[in-house]
C-alpha cells in the first residue's frame, strides 16, 4: 500500500467519482483508476461498487476509510513540519468541507488555486457540517466549507445563498405545471437523503409543520445518489441548488416552486478560528473562492434569463 494509492481512494470517496478526483489530484482519470485498481489488489478486495445510483464504497472500502483518512492526516502533519522548516516552502493548507461541496464546487475552486499556487499542498477532509465545524475547533482544517455554520468560537463568512430546491425529472407528471402546493408534494413519491443530516431535519420540517407526512419511497445515503435516482424517475427530491444548478440549466432537472410554505434557506459559508490568524495561503484560497462562486452566480443568472426569454419566445 503507497501513499498515493491511499490519496487516490480518499479523493474518490470526497469528491464523489474518478473525474472529480483525478482533476482535485491533478492526474489522469486513468491514472487514478490505476491506482485504485493497485490498491485493492494489494488488499485483495474490491473498495467501490457500481449500481444504478452511481459509484458507492463497499464494506471493505467503508472500513479503509477511517483508517485511510487518518493516515493522510498524518501524512498531512508530516509534510506540513518540514515545510515550515524551509523558507521556500510553498507552505501546506488544510480543508474541511461538506461533501456536497466536496463534489460540486471545490474541484473548480483547487484547479485555480493549485494553478496559482503549485507549490501549496493542499489537503481535504470532508463530513457533514457538525463535523466540519468539529475539525476547524479542534485545529485539524484551517478553514471549513459548509452550509448555515455559526459557531461563537468561529468567524463566518457567507459566500452565497444555497437553498434546497425540489426538482423532478422532465418526463414526470410533476413536471409539467412545475408548480404545486404543500399537500400534493407530499403525496408524490419522495427521495430523501443522509437520515439524520440538518438537510434531511429541514426537508422533514417543512411538512411536519403543516401537519403532512411525506410519501417517502427512498432514502439514500448521498446527494448524488438521490439526484441520480430523480433522473430516472424514481420521485421529487429536496436538493441543494449547488447540486443541481448545471442540470436546472440544461433542462436534465426541473424545480417545482411549492406555493404555500416558505423557501427552505441554506447559506454556502466558511469558517476559520476567530482566535487565529489566517495564514497567507488561506487568504489566497478564500479569495479564489469569492471569485469562483461569483462566476457561478453570474452563470447561473444568465442562465435563468436565457430560460425565460426561451418559455416567452413565440412558438
Amino acid at each position: 500500500m503507497e501513499i498515493g494509492q491511499v490519496e487516490a481512494f480518499v479523493a474518490v470517496v470526497t469528491f464523489g467519482g474518478f473525474r472529480r478526483a483525478a482533476e482535485a489530484l491533478r492526474l489522469t482519470q486513468p491514472a487514478v483508476s490505476a491506482r485504485i485498481k493497485t490498491l485493492e489488489g494489494a488488499l485483495g478486495v474490491a473498495l467501490f461498487e457500481r449500481g444504478q445510483a452511481g459509484l458507492a464504497l463497499s464494506a471493505a472500502g467503508r472500513a479503509l476509510r477511517p483508517h485511510a483518512e487518518q493516515l493522510l492526516r498524518a501524512v498531512a502533519l508530516a509534510r506540513q513540519a518540514v515545510h515550515d522548516l524551509r523558507p521556500s516552502s510553498g507552505g501546506a493548507l488544510q480543508i474541511a468541507a461538506s461533501l456536497s461541496i466536496c463534489t460540486y464546487l471545490l474541484p473548480d475552486v483547487l484547479k485555480r488555486f493549485q494553478a496559482a499556487r503549485p507549490a501549496v499542498m493542499v489537503t481535504v477532509r470532508s463530513g457533514h457540517s457538525k463535523e466540519v465545524l468539529e475539525m476547524v475547533l479542534r485545529g485539524e482544517a484551517e478553514v471549513g466549507l459548509a452550509r448555515s455554520l455559526h459557531h461563537p468560537a468561529v468567524e463566518t463568512v457567507s459566500l452565497r445563498d444555497d437553498p434546497l430546491l425540489l426538482v423532478v425529472h422532465p418526463t414526470h407528471p410533476a413536471a409539467r405545471a412545475r408548480r404545486a402546493r404543500l399537500e400534493e408534494v407530499a403525496d408524490r413519491p419522495l427521495i430523501f437523503f443522509d437520515r439524520g443530516s440538518s438537510d434531511w431535519t429541514l426537508s422533514h420540517g417543512l411538512f411536519r409543520r403543516a401537519g403532512l407526512v411525506p410519501n417517502v419511497v427512498l432514502e439514500v445515503e448521498t446527494i448524488e445518489t438521490a439526484k441520480r435516482m430523480v433522473e430516472r424517475g424514481l420521485g421529487l427530491a429536496f436538493l441543494p441548488q449547488l447540486a443541481v444548478a448545471g442540470d436546472l440549466r440544461r433542462g436534465a432537472l426541473v424545480e417545482v416552486r411549492i406555493l404555500d410554505a416558505e423557501p427552505l434557506s441554506r447559506s454556502l459559508d466558511a469558517i476559520h478560528p476567530r482566535d487565529r490568524s489566517l495564514s497567507e495561503e488561506a487568504l489566497a484560497l478564500l479569495r479564489v473562492l469569492r471569485a469562483t462562486v461569483s462566476e457561478v452566480d453570474a452563470g447561473r443568472r444568465g442562465g435563468r434569463r436565457r430560460a425565460r426569454a426561451r418559455r416567452r419566445a413565440p412558438r
